[in-house]
């Protein structure tokens, strides 16, 4: 039945942006086709990312589903960027973390949680993404931020570049490490019946699929950025919380979805790889690569965020640690990552 009505409104949706977008129809109503639209996109992404984990295992299946989610993020992103709203893909790229790691983990948790009263994932990748996760937001994000007060903006421009670099290559370090000389290492069996699930769609269709919906992304993404200041000036909302809440949970749709189906599915190895693996691509990928892209634009991005922006990063972090390290999880601790990203989005509203 969802399924059915995410089909409707992508093929509903899709011409209605085309259409929409050649009329000049208001930018409200036009928000708001484009973000159902991308939802409805990334409903199949996430299906089709299903698909592919069933063959190819969790931890491929779940770095392809965090890979697809967040291109429909640096889709939107680079769009921005050439618009110039840097304070935007800064913003959105704070919702990322914030998203994936309170929204789409404490729903994850929490709807599990619900359906069975303990679930367990792999310990041992958890205690390697909480290392990575503590270098890339709390190394990576903060040091900018405190060396920048003492040095020019070309200076600061300078010290992010090399900083990103530095990310991306321990980043395909940590891929390596995980698929390649370590894989296998560390094994976790989950309860489910993984092994007898036939997928729903073949690897040929999940990909052709994955490249369609990811290219109908691309063209919704690049006007869904025209219409954020009209709608900002509407609804009184900034560019923070634009980018914290709206453009996040929109570009991360795919994703959410599928975190928290496989959480359903007592597969929480995928889950937690899907919410914690999106978190490290976005911090140590997406990011740096987008700095990097700026170079291209009139405006550049350094990689220094608001001073709130770091401070509920690096929270969200300690406190995914904290509830993750023992490689097991209920509906409580589900529900308290998500009442941190409620008290979080109050604060970027009000701001």
């Amino acid at each position: 039945m969802v399924n059915k009505i995410f089909m409707i409104a992508t093929f509903v949706g899709v011409p209605l942006s085309v259409i929409g977008t050649l009329m000049h129809w208001s930018s409200i109503l036009m928000f708001i086709i484009y973000c159902l639209t991308i939802v409805a996109l990334s409903s199949f992404m996430g299906r089709a990312t299903e698909s592919l984990a069933i063959v190819a295992g969790p931890r491929i299946g779940g770095l392809l589903n965090a890979t697809f989610g967040n291109a429909v993020e640096l889709i939107i992103s680079i769009f921005a960027l050439k618009a110039g709203l840097v304070g935007v893909v800064l913003a959105s790229l704070t919702g990322s973390v914030l998203g994936n790691l309170l929204l789409v983990a404490g729903l994850s948790f929490f709807v599990g949680g619900v359906k069975f009263k303990r679930q367990s994932f792999n310990v041992f990748d958890a205690r390697h993404n909480s290392g990575l996760l503590m270098f890339a937001v709390i190394v990576a994000f903060v040091i900018p931020e405190v060396f920048s007060y003492e040095m020019t903006k070309g200076e600061t421009l300078s010290m992010s570049v090399g900083i990103s670099i530095i990310l991306m290559a321990l980043y395909l370090a940590a891929l390596f490490f995980k698929l390649v000389t370590h894989r296998g290492v560390y094994q976790h069996s989950e309860g489910g019946n993984e092994h007898e699930e036939e997928p729903e769609w073949s690897q040929k269709k999940s990909l052709l699929i994955l490249v369609l919906a990811t290219l109908a992304v691309a063209y919704v993404s690049e006007n869904l950025v025209h219409t954020f200041e009209t709608v900002g000036e509407s609804f009184g909302w900034t560019e923070l919380f634009i980018g914290v809440i709206i453009v996040a949970i929109v570009g991360n749709a795919a994703e959410h979805a599928s975190a928290i189906l496989m959480a359903y599915k007592n597969k929480m190895d995928i889950a937690v790889e899907i919410a914690v693996g999106s978190t490290l691509q976005i911090a140590m990928f997406v990011a740096p690569l987008l700095v990097l892209i700026s170079l291209l634009f009139d405006t550049k991005m350094p990689l220094v965020f608001t001073m709130p922006e770091l401070i509920a990063m690096v929270t969200a972090v300690l406190l995914t640690i904290i509830i993750s390290n023992d490689g097991e999880t209920n509906w409580f601790e589900g529900l308290t990552l998500l009442a941190a990203y409620l008290i979080m989005g109050i604060g970027f509203y009000l701001l």
